[in-house]
């Protein structure tokens, strides 16, 4: 083996895809970003789809500058993996080939769902509470709507397959998938780590047949070589293997070693999302299943917050202007201009609470987002700490339940993602958990931990502690500040939490109303 063995990574995020090398010190020694332009089309009010090749033809850009900029590392390659965003569903015919774009994880749109389920299937998840939960997902499963919707493109779907998979395709030529790469609308039995059999109780809600799903491979298993034709075409090393990973919150988490119980992984990134990882199958909360990992053996416990820090994009995006041009006069990012704003406002944001569920919980599948507490005193740039606190409620809330089904508590928030690079919001959470908040040596935790399953596959590390040891380094920590955890503490125990209970039949009705004018 190479004296400085290089792990090649392809990361897909929602806003671009990276082509990376990740050394065994846990250095990205060479790094082409790839902004997709657009991220994806708008086809309709909330409808968003992408083509499957738009993805492929984006990386391809990206090493092919890798291959012009870094060729002379490539020598040192030892292994490549993917890390892709989650629950994007690919439709192909039976030349593997894309039948119509795929509908985008953030796309608003529902299935109405007739698809006749067993009556005692039906029985049962009445009798334990789990009908909305159900209805809920087989709504949002984009195999329902297409079956309704283009009766004809769905005759046509041969395979039905996460946008993972067809990228592990374009890359080895076998439509195959890592166990860790999924979460979502498919009918995966995440406990078993494999697809559930036609017509059991579980997979049956998704409509999509155990044939038409593609073979799994365990994390951290040889998926074969990259295609000749691709090695040839950005002058790769022949015969590179490809290892099984997991997705792009999955790599996040081992990127930040955080796969024990006492480490909680946060992620602000388009969805932002708080994982605690065990060996043992824990289900966070009463019907969402405990993810697999990127590496053998462990499971993600999973939170997700939708849109999360995409709110952030909305807040500027609708009443930003003057910030925006303040902050090129200032030469900063928008971002950092309103972070250093909200920095004179007292933590709590004077009593604006937001509740931030811009889409429905799979244990909440009726909740609406909501703002209270307005005063004439509150500014635009107390809304815009209110999202933020609001996302830390939120996520503390998912901590706390996951805790209490582990039986253990987190000491400790390792953090990633586009807002992890402010230290404003870095405190926020400190203040809010009651916990340090660490940061590691990179913001592009995901390739980082994405490198870190290929070394240990290829035998550069002999597992994953020892990876770790050699590959991830927190930052100086934030320390929660006993002032401010006091406030937030108060807010969240005697406002946050009683949003939900309070507002319930409220948020029902409303969808009720806004269902009929549909």
């Amino acid at each position: 083996m190479t004296a400085n063995p290089l792990a090649l990574v392809l990361d897909f995020g929602t806003q671009s895809c990276r082509a990376s090398l990740v050394n065994k010190d846990g250095k990205i020694v060479a790094l082409i970003k790839k902004p997709y332009d657009p991220p994806y089309k708008n086809v309709g009010k909330g409808l968003c789809e992408q083509s499957p090749d738009f993805y492929w033809d984006c990386i391809s850009e990206a090493l092919t500058k890798l291959d012009e900029q870094y060729h002379d590392l490539f020598k040192d390659i030892v292994g490549c993996t993917l890390a892709t965003f989650r629950d994007t569903a690919v439709f192909l015919d039976k030349d593997l080939k894309p039948v119509r774009d795929s509908i985008m994880w953030f796309d608003e749109r529902t299935a109405q769902a007739s698809e006749k389920i067993p009556t005692l299937h039906r029985a049962i998840f009445a009798l334990v509470g789990m009908k909305d939960t159900i209805d809920l997902n087989r709504k949002r499963t984009m195999a329902h709507w297409v079956k309704e919707n283009e009766p004809e493109n769905w005759a046509k779907t041969y395979k039905y397959v996460n946008i993972s998979t067809y990228l592990y395709y374009k890359l080895t030529g076998e439509l195959q998938d890592s166990v860790g790469s999924f979460t979502g609308h498919y009918p995966f039995d995440f406990k078993k780590r494999d697809w559930y059999k036609d017509h059991a109780l579980k997979g049956d809600i998704f409509g999509v047949r155990r044939d038409q799903c593609c073979k799994l491979v365990k994390q951290g298993e040889d998926m074969g070589p990259i295609q000749d034709t691709v090695a040839e075409k950005f002058h790769l090393p022949k015969g590179i293997r490809v290892y099984a990973s997991g997705s792009d919150k999955a790599c996040e988490t081992v990127g930040l070693a955080a796969l024990n119980p006492q480490i909680a992984a946060i992620s602000y990134g388009t969805a932002s999302t708080i994982e605690l990882s065990s060996k043992k199958y824990v289900e966070p909360v009463t019907f969402l299943p405990d993810y697999p990992a990127a590496l053998p053996g462990y499971y993600n416990s999973d939170i997700q917050i939708y849109r999360g820090y995409w709110m952030l994009k909305w807040f500027i995006s609708e009443f930003g202007d003057k910030e925006v041009t303040d902050a090129e006069v200032a030469n900063m990012t928008t971002e950092e201009y309103l972070n250093k704003k909200i920095e004179e406002i007292a933590p709590g944001s004077d009593g604006l609470i937001l509740q931030p569920y811009w889409g429905p919980e799979l244990d909440r599948p009726l909740a609406k987002g909501s703002v209270i507490g307005f005063t004439s005193k509150h500014t635009k740039y107390h809304l815009y700490k209110a999202i933020i606190e609001g996302i830390g409620y939120a996520l503390r809330e998912g901590m706390e339940g996951i805790e209490k089904k582990m039986h253990k508590k987190a000491k400790l928030i390792r953090i990633s993602g586009g807002g992890s690079q402010s230290d404003a919001i870095c405190q926020i959470t400190a203040d809010i958990f009651g916990l340090p908040v660490e940061r590691v040596q990179t913001y592009e935790t995901t390739t980082l931990g994405a490198g870190m399953c290929v070394l240990i596959a290829s035998g550069v590390y002999k597992d994953y502690q020892e990876a770790a040891s050699h590959m991830v380094r927190p930052q100086k920590p934030f320390l929660p500040n006993a002032e401010n955890h006091k406030e937030y503490d108060y807010l969240y125990k005697n406002v946050y939490l009683k949003l939900y209970p309070s507002l319930k039949n409220v948020y029902k009705d409303l969808t009720r109303h806004l269902d009929k004018k549909k």
